[in-house]
């Protein structure tokens, strides 16, 4: 099978007609325009990562499913080999970008679908999972972009689906047709939606019994009509606009976050992988949690490396690299990456076979992982700030340095140490302001904290993993204690 370069990625989403509201216009040319172009490159690196001589077998997997290779980024884990080869490559991915790569989700999604269909069929009857094989196996032949969509509105916080004011507020079957269903709703925080040609739609919670119309899961083109997409705000965004771009510190790639609107959106019956299983949905949100926890061990340790060899540039541009204090802190930096780097690894070598025969990463660790996440780039942001030093939030435009009045009074302030100009120090203080406080922050540090599940969400998954009353066995055993 032949696996899509990066421009032949490009040019199939171009061709899917899409169209998204875009800081208040409606806009039909999508990949030509400004505000996304850059995180459809950055998508289009997951597609070349399969060719590349040096990451090709970091990229490729061979699927049983269809009897070929395919890239890894629609693989079914069959392996601990293959959860450790996922963690690698997403690392690699983030060194190559420096952004969210928006491929990760979909990925994610697919594993737990996998598995907890095959779990459905087996209590209920039902012929979801080999529905999905199906769907899977033409999505690898096809080698497409499949986007991860779980996370509802939600409304008030404190009511469940039902009791909201607006039943909408959780996605969900308005009506059911002899051919399919009919959903309404709408989905949060869609990352790389506009990008891709797929979308699999999951329940956002684990569902009780009278919220089946809540209990679904399927899979749409994401030119589905009745689709519709409005492009979220990121901190800067508009500096991609700018002749040249100079100041927007990742000049070559970046992400995009989405609402994603059903309005009344039909699904085909054969694009239909739970419906109504209430009991189903908790395993599934559990799952799909996991994988993309241990996902976070891969990437953003990816994006950190990036950042760490920003600030250590920037030191050494500022003169002060031998300075014992800012040594310690890039070490600090590097402690603090690669222990959510050891335990991304850990959770997956540590993984086990599901009874549907992909690999699942272990859930305990991967909650470890997320919650490390949640707290590590955000102190990793603090340390570059200080090395970076103040002109980070203060800095000319770097387009002042072509001024013909004030250019001579850039370069002469803004000197750098030497072997470095100007120019050189901007440039990196854009791409750290980027990373910390622009457009990058969205997926380097709001993503961290909230995406695949908030702080207190990966604290309770801890809780209930932790086997307490197997470690109080442990310390009474040594204190003498018969066991009760």
């Amino acid at each position: 099978m032949s696996l899509m370069t990066g421009a032949e990625y490009m040019a199939s989403v171009e061709v899917l007609g899409l169209e998204a509201n875009v800081l208040g216009q409606r806009v039909d040319d999508l990949a030509g325009h400004p505000l996304l172009r850059p995180s459809l490159r950055a998508v289009a690196t997951t597609y070349d990562g399969a060719h590349g001589d040096e990451t090709r077998d970091l990229f490729r997997a061979y699927s049983p499913l269809i009897s070929d290779e395919v890239n890894r980024f629609t693989h079914l884990h069959r392996s601990t080999d293959d959860l450790l080869n996922k963690v690698l490559m997403q690392r690699h991915c983030g060194n190559v970008t420096g952004c969210c790569f928006q491929r990760c989700v979909g990925m994610d999604a697919a594993n737990a679908v996998y598995s907890v269909t095959y779990e459905c069929d087996q209590a209920h009857r039902t012929g979801y999972h080999a529905r999905f094989r199906d769907y899977w196996a033409w999505v690898q032949r096809q080698d497409l972009v499949v986007d991860g969509a779980m996370t509802d509105p939600k409304g008030d916080r404190g009511k469940r689906p039902g009791e909201q004011a607006d039943p909408d507020l959780y996605l969900r079957l308005v009506d059911r047709r002899p051919d399919g269903l009919v959903v309404r709703g709408a989905k949060f925080h869609q990352t790389g939606m506009l990008n891709s040609h797929e979308l699999l739609v999951m329940p956002t919670l684990s569902l009780r019994p009278g919220e089946e119309a809540w209990a679904t899961c399927f899979a749409l083109p994401s030119n589905t009509p009745g689709l519709r997409y409005i492009l979220g705000r990121q901190a800067s965004d508009t500096r991609k606009m700018e002749p040249g771009a100079l100041d927007v510190g990742n000049r070559t790639y970046g992400g995009q976050e989405v609402l994603v609107v059903f309005d009344d959106v039909f699904v085909p019956q054969e694009r239909v992988f739970l419906d109504g299983e209430v009991d189903q949905s908790g395993a599934l949100v559990e799952r799909f949690a996991a994988y993309h926890r241990q996902s976070y061990g891969g990437c953003k340790v990816g994006v950190g490396d990036v950042l760490i060899g920003a600030a250590a540039l920037i030191a050494r541009m500022n003169g002060v690299a031998r300075a014992s204090h800012v040594r310690d802190k890039l070490v600090e930096m590097v402690h603090l990456n690669e222990t959510m780097f050891a335990c991304g690894v850990a959770c997956s070598v540590r993984g086990q076979p599901t009874a549907a025969g992909n690999y699942l990463v272990d859930m305990l660790l991967a909650n470890v992982t997320k919650l490390n996440v949640t707290r590590f780039p955000y102190e990793m942001a603090r340390l570059a700030t200080d090395i970076a030093g103040g002109l980070l939030g203060t800095l000319p435009p770097l387009s002042a340095l072509d001024d013909p009045e004030l250019g001579p009074y850039v370069h002469k302030y803004l000197a750098a140490a030497e072997g470095w100009d100007a120019a050189d120090r901007m440039a990196v203080l854009r791409l750290i302001e980027n990373l910390v406080l622009g457009a990058g922050a969205v997926a380097y540090l709001v993503e961290s904290m909230h995406g695949a599940g908030s702080p207190m969400a990966q604290r309770i998954m801890i809780g209930r993993q932790a086997e307490f009353e197997a470690k109080v066995a442990l310390a009474r055993r040594l204190l003498g204690e018969a066991e009760p």
